[in-house]
């Protein structure tokens, strides 16, 4: 229960950053380009090597700041980080080719899940 709450409190602060960070990224740079949800990602990945490096080499992080700072704000801020957490776990233990079906598979499959369902929606509002 206690893991759920941090996580829960986590994944709120995360996903209202976000939302308010790449609106106001996107008000600075434009949107011909996401680029609010693009540095999102790339920090969130900075952030979450950070505290994770932080996590197994010291005694500084303890399993209830993970679970809020990582599993909640971190994966909430932006799920790439997290897949791309998972992905460099996978490529650390030496599973290279676990590694890139994870990071691949990933994207090229969510993309075209992503296109599936747009157009059976659009066919079954038709």
């Amino acid at each position: 229960m206690r893991a759920a709450l941090l996580v829960s409190l986590g994944g709120i602060v995360g996903a209202l950053s976000r939302h308010f960070l790449s609106g106001w990224i996107a008000r600075a740079l434009g949107t011909e380009f996401p680029w609010g949800i693009f540095f999102i990602n790339v920090a969130g990945c900075v952030l979450m090597g950070v505290v994770i490096g932080l996590a197994e080499q010291t005694r500084w992080i303890s399993d209830e700041v993970r679970w809020l700072v990582v599993t909640g704000f971190l994966g909430s801020l932006t799920t790439f980080s997290t897949l791309s957490g998972d992905t460099f776990h996978l490529w650390r233990n030496g599973h290279v080719g676990l590694a890139a079906l994870n990071a691949g598979g990933s994207l090229a499959v969510g993309l075209a899940l992503l296109a599936g369902a747009y157009q059976v929606t659009i066919w079954l509002r038709s």
